[in-house]
């Protein structure tokens, strides 16, 4: 899909996350053991035959650029296209927008080779082929094509809704603060001709509009052809810390797991050496999902451990997220709890949440 660029938003709509990114776009936060949630909406790009990928990139990039470096893990480290950073030109006393963030880049958008855009917000936990997209958008004659799922449950956050026709063309968009249970939910992907792409951003941006979907997209409505794309396959939004905590512990379902990682489309990530885990004969592990690295004495249940994570004995997780290089010393218990990097549960201490709202520990912190 020579034909295409990608764009990827590294921030969605407003999110719940609180802790968990304060140092971090949304994009950043680590998924599944070895992974980060940008890897999703990427390598999906990539799969699909898109080598000319932009990041637009937020005040908190510094994540960023030490995942993605070059590019190379996504096979975008070339002297043409490949992988791009697109910095807003705003100052350090005004935060940046997506829209304004692309306007300030347009005329990157505007030199490419490439007929289509596609832009994603990277806060979506999906593998999608885009090129079934591309032919639906061109079969359909549309100006603007939507991706969207069907919500499985109530989601609290900020959401968009869409009325969709026999046809797949949208009546209606609204933004929401729930989405509901089989609502069409979007996405946040984008499928539009570059030219239109550049002429909803310009429009929108030179009437003092601050948001693409709005300002671009829904008060001109009337004027564009706009159709709808369903996804049908699993999709989880990480628009809240719940959001985050269920997500993960959804891909430690097989069924998920394997429609995200084992078929003909894998999620590629940031390559690091690293021993395998180190099973210790007082481990008891179940259910769980524990990345290169760990080294396990204790007891994990239905948890994720990522990268270089340290059990001691005596120690007992479960319904856990344990993020990179954390050390869960003698003894410990912790139950629907979140460890950012680099924390340390000192011995002999219990930390529980609950299962509505687990407990986060801030990166860095010994407790």
């Amino acid at each position: 899909m020579g034909n295409m660029m990608g764009i990827i938003q590294l921030d969605g709509a407003k999110t719940m996350l609180k802790e968990l990114s304060d140092r971090r776009p949304a994009a950043a936060l680590p998924m599944a053991g070895r992974y980060r949630l940008m890897d999703f909406a990427l390598s999906s790009m990539v799969n699909s035959g898109i080598s000319h990928v932009g990041v637009l990139l937020s005040n908190k990039a510094r994540p960023v650029f030490d995942h993605l470096r070059s590019g190379k893990d996504w096979d975008l480290a070339r002297h043409r296209e490949g992988l791009v950073y697109l910095p807003s030109d705003l100052d350090g006393h005004q935060v940046p927008t997506t829209l304004a963030t692309i306007y300030h880049n347009l005329d990157y958008i505007k030199h490419s080779k490439a007929d289509y855009v596609l832009l994603a917000q990277a806060d979506t936990v999906y593998n999608i082929d885009f090129r079934p997209v591309l032919l639906f958008h061109q079969n359909t004659g549309a100006d603007i094509t939507m991706i969207y799922s069907r919500a499985k449950s109530d989601l609290p956050g900020d959401a968009v809704a869409m009325k969709i026709a026999g046809d797949g063309c949208v009546n209606d968009i609204a933004k929401q603060l729930t989405a509901t249970k089989g609502s069409n939910d979007f996405l946040g992907i984008y499928l539009m001709a570059r030219d239109t792409f550049v002429k909803i951003v310009s429009m929108a941006f030179e009437r003092g509009g601050s948001d693409l979907l709005v300002d671009g997209i829904i008060r001109h409505m009337n004027d564009y052809s706009i159709y709808a794309y369903e996804h049908k396959g699993f999709v989880s939004r990480v628009n809240s810390t719940m959001a985050y905590f269920n997500a993960n512990k959804e891909i430690l379902n097989h069924e998920v797991w394997d429609e995200l990682f084992m078929g003909d489309n894998p999620i590629h990530t940031k390559t690091k050496d690293a021993a395998p885990v180190q099973y210790k004969e007082s481990a008891r592990v179940t259910n769980s999902l524990v990345a290169n690295g760990c080294e396990i004495y204790g007891e994990v249940e239905n948890s994720v451990l990522f990268r270089g994570v340290k059990v001691a004995p005596g120690v007992k997780i479960r319904d856990c997220i344990i993020m990179e290089q954390c050390q869960i010393e003698e003894n410990a218990m912790l139950r629907d709890v979140i460890c950012d990097k680099n924390v340390i549960i000192s011995a002999d201490q219990w930390l529980k949440g609950s299962e509505n709202y687990p407990l986060v520990v801030a990166k860095g912190t010994v407790i």
